[in-house]
């Protein structure tokens, strides 16, 4: 099982909004695939996937705040 975390974003930024989910519970994923769409206030970028597998768990929803190293889903 793979925890994907949010990485490190920018100097000085600690937390993203969640905007839009690609994936969910039960979804095969492939590495490099994106999850899910992030915003901050200087930026919006995708999170990809780091490994291929099936999503067994997902942590946030769209709206949602995430902060850098929080666990944003598991991918098994």
């Amino acid at each position: 099982m793979t925890d994907v975390k949010l990485p490190s974003l920018a100097e000085g930024v600690d937390k993203a909004t969640v905007t839009y989910c690609y994936k969910g519970v039960g979804d095969v994923v492939k590495e490099g695939e994106d999850l899910i769409e992030l915003v901050t206030d200087k930026a919006t970028f995708n999170l990809p996937s780091p490994v291929t597998g099936v999503i067994k768990q997902l942590f946030v929803c769209e709206g949602d705040e995430a902060r850098v190293g929080s666990i944003i889903a598991k991918i098994e």
